[in-house]
């Protein structure tokens, strides 16, 4: 069965459209820079790259333009159904659902919770669902996952009624990453299915750890949005609240504005002041740049003292999972936060960490348990595959 995934975001649409029976990619690219006069749509389809400039371009114009370059390689014909990444689902949604009227109406009221993504997701739909109106579209959330946390873990310490009346509590993000590696962990391990207990990491521009007993979140490190928890690329993650009226106050700034510096000026690239890209600080550090140096110390710090206390939810800990492109190429940072948590029993493999355990099934650690494994994501996969499991008939996955 072949889907089309959608990932709309504020100014890009990413795309892929994958054969689920063996999980085969015929082509994936990604709208960008929208509204742009440098707008384009690039892709990669068979091995070979192309192009396409669209100065100005909106959601409405890339899309179009993505159907139009797959009814040219005899691909929009073939489609069985889209399958959208939803952000934010709020605690309505605890697994992927067709997009129904009804269903967009609960997106719709999760807005507020995800002002930053969702509209661009509903963007994404409305226009899909426009262009292609014979095929049914399916919502896969981020949240969705973590909906298995029990409340000593989604609940914070503030007025119960701020949860109650308001949905204020920890949702957590990265949901289909998630999932998707906890379960090519199990396997890929032998794991018990029924009895395991899995930190994933999620390290890229955004960055979040969960805690996966036999296959559920039971905690993790985002919360009511994606700017808590760990050291991100631009964002902050977590740090004291009052530094947001503090220095609203002291730079005679809104509140809005300091919440702006904390999701896109903070992070990587404020502590470094060079670059929220983590192969950049690397090589800025090699070349004796103190701040970057810096931040990829804050960074692995902050990260070991998350994963060491997410142990404590799930009783022992099996295998910690790298996955995302710092989790998966930067054999620095992993072997930075394997020796902070050798108290664990984790201990350095340094010649399976620098190939990135490619010859080890995944293994950087010693073979002891637990173990330390890199796990490659593939979202657009699951995604693809939930589609395909409710055009086949399921009513929820």
């Amino acid at each position: 069965m072949n889907i089309l995934v959608l990932n709309c975001g504020s100014s890009s649409a990413k795309f892929a459209v994958l054969e689920t029976t063996h999980g085969g990619e015929l082509i994936s690219g990604i709208a960008q820079r929208l509204g742009s006069p440098e707008a384009s749509l690039d892709w990669k389809l068979s091995g070979t790259k192309g192009t396409r400039a669209l100065p100005g371009a909106d959601h409405a114009v890339a899309l179009r333009a993505v159907v139009d370059l797959l009814r040219a390689h005899g691909l929009a014909d073939a489609l069985s159904g889209v399958g959208h990444r939803v952000v934010h689902g709020g605690a309505r949604f605890s697994g992927s659902r067709e997009l129904t009227a009804e269903v967009i109406a609960m997106v719709e009221e999760c807005v507020p919770l995800g002002p930053l993504h969702n509209p661009a997701n509903l963007t994404g739909i409305a226009i899909a669902r426009e262009l292609f109106p014979d095929l049914r579209q399916v919502g896969v959330f981020d949240t969705a996952f973590h909906q298995t946390m029990p409340p000593r873990a989604f609940l914070y310490p503030v007025p119960y009624a701020w949860y109650s009346d308001h949905q204020v509590r920890r949702y957590g993000f990265h949901g289909t990453s998630h999932r998707f590696v906890s379960q090519q962990a199990i396997a890929q391990l032998a794991l018990d299915p029924a009895d395991n207990a899995l930190i994933t990491a999620h390290l890229g521009n955004g960055c979040s750890c969960a805690a996966v007993r036999n296959g559920q979140s039971v905690d993790t490190t985002m919360g009511l949005t994606p700017l808590e928890g760990l050291v991100m690329g631009t964002r902050s993650g977590s740090i004291d609240p009052a530094i947001i009226g503090h220095m609203a106050k002291t730079l005679g700034a809104s509140e809005a504005a300091i919440l702006d510096a904390l999701n896109k000026k903070s992070g990587l690239l404020g502590v470094s002041g060079l670059s929220n890209d983590m192969r950049t600080l690397e090589e800025a550090a090699r070349g004796g740049h103190a701040r970057a140096a810096l931040a990829i110390e804050i960074f692995c710090f902050v990260l070991s003292k998350s994963i060491a206390s997410l142990v404590v939810p799930l009783g022992r800990l099996d295998a910690l999972v790298f996955t995302g492109g710092i989790g998966e190429n930067s054999a620095n940072v992993r072997a930075r936060v394997i020796d902070q948590l050798g108290f664990l029993g984790l201990s350095i493999d340094p010649e399976a960490n620098a190939r990135h355990g490619r010859e080890e099934g995944g293994r950087v650690s010693r073979e002891t348990r637990p173990q330390a494994v890199v796990v490659p994501t593939n979202e657009e996969l699951l995604i693809a595959r939930d589609a395909a499991a409710i055009v086949a008939g399921s009513a929820a996955v």
